[in-house]
């Protein structure tokens, strides 16, 4: 408890009261007796407590935004555990995954602005990108129904350095496709470095360079940059990584170069229900885009893949409409969703890598849409 850091100061201070979070000091400097959300944000802080302790989370970070604010952003534990330096609200951790749907913005732009076809051969935006036995588009690859593969071995372990994502290209582009494109969904991180290169392409600018400028910036998310190994980035936490017997260790060395649009990001959970406000607000792409990204593909045969481009789609155990992402990082787990029609949006990252968060993300969505009910 004591290395918790709460919203109070930290962001009313530290990210400054104008970005609209909510605050537990009053106009008159006196401490509401009963501050918005409180039951919610206590069995919230309960559950996280319990999954910190069953799981050996050194540090954590939560974030919940509903209709527009932040109602809630906490840190638990540690951001490096020999230091005893406290999670805070600013503190970046490792998104895993949830790198796809930030992604799927930049794609939502291209096609919005007509320079990208999804149904185009991936050749058109990437001329490098061998020819397969099958034509395959970027709408398949970034619904991962093209056939591309996932990691092998140990390349989630990659301590490799790429200059570039034509570079991050040279792991997989000779393998053969699993199966016809459209037949089957198989899920594939590998498949988003291509999408990266898609990107550029189409852009006609580094995919870096193309996300700050046309998705980052546009959505106000000032702590989500690219997890540079050589730079100095602010607020980064430490990474750890558990042994079979449940011993917490400093996570092996690795280099997320190959993956930035799959796997390569530093956010904060703030900057994540933000990003997930800007969608439901449509404040960088239009109602049709959106819905696009949020559309399931189906298989050849009909099925749904419940995926649509970068975005995990379901449903939660009380019948809600759920878009999300998760992500898992060589020292880092992430749970990110949104709920579409209630305008909420629920993040959550820890420092670990392989956190069994058993949906907490959405029971912590039902505590804030039962008190708001």
């Amino acid at each position: 408890m004591a290395a918790r850091v709460a919203i109070v100061l930290v962001l009313a201070l530290m990210l400054g009261a104008a970005d609209g979070q909510a605050q537990r000091i009053g106009a008159g400097g006196e401490a509401p007796t009963s501050p918005p959300y409180a039951e919610a944000i206590e069995k919230s802080r309960a559950l996280l407590d319990r999954l910190r302790e069953g799981e050996s989370v050194p540090g954590l970070t939560a974030g919940v935004l509903i209709e527009g604010q932040v109602v809630w952003a906490e840190g638990f534990g540690y951001a490096n555990l020999e230091t005893r330096t406290p999670v805070t609200p600013l503190t970046k951790m490792r998104i895993g995954s949830v790198s796809k749907p930030l992604t799927s913005v930049a794609l939502g732009r291209l096609v919005e602005e007509g320079r990208l076809d999804l149904d185009a051969p991936v050749q058109e935006y990437v001329p490098s990108f061998p020819e397969k036995r099958y034509e395959i588009t970027p709408r398949e690859v970034a619904g991962h129904v093209a056939g591309i593969r996932h990691y092998e071995g140990d390349e989630f372990y990659s301590r490799t350095h790429y200059d570039s994502v034509e570079e991050g290209l040279d792991i997989f582009e000779s393998d053969s496709l699993l199966f016809e494109p459209g037949t089957e969904y198989d899920y594939s991180s590998y498949g988003w470095n291509l999408v990266s290169a898609v990107i550029e392409g189409a852009a006609e600018t580094p995919f870096l360079k193309y996300m700050r400028r046309e998705v980052i910036e546009p959505m106000h998310l000032r702590h989500t940059v690219a997890g540079h190994t050589d730079s100095l980035i602010s607020y980064r936490t430490q990474f750890y990584t558990r042994t079979d017997e449940g011993q917490v260790l400093n996570a092996p060395y690795v280099d997320n170069s190959y993956k930035w649009a799959g796997g390569g990001y530093l956010s904060t959970a703030t900057d994540l229900v933000r990003f997930g406000d800007a969608m439901i607000q449509e404040s960088v792409l239009s109602s049709e885009t959106t819905e696009l990204l949020f559309t399931p593909l189906e298989t050849t045969d009909g099925e749904s893949s419940e995926y649509g481009l970068g975005w995990r789609i379901g449903t939660d155990d009380h019948g809600r409409r759920t878009v999300g992402h998760t992500g898992g990082s060589v020292g880092g787990t992430t749970r990110f969703v949104i709920y579409p029609e209630e305008h909420v949006v629920v993040a959550l990252i820890s420092n670990l890598g392989g956190v069994e968060f058993e949906a907490a993300e959405e029971r912590i969505a039902h505590f804030f849409l039962q008190e708001k009910e």
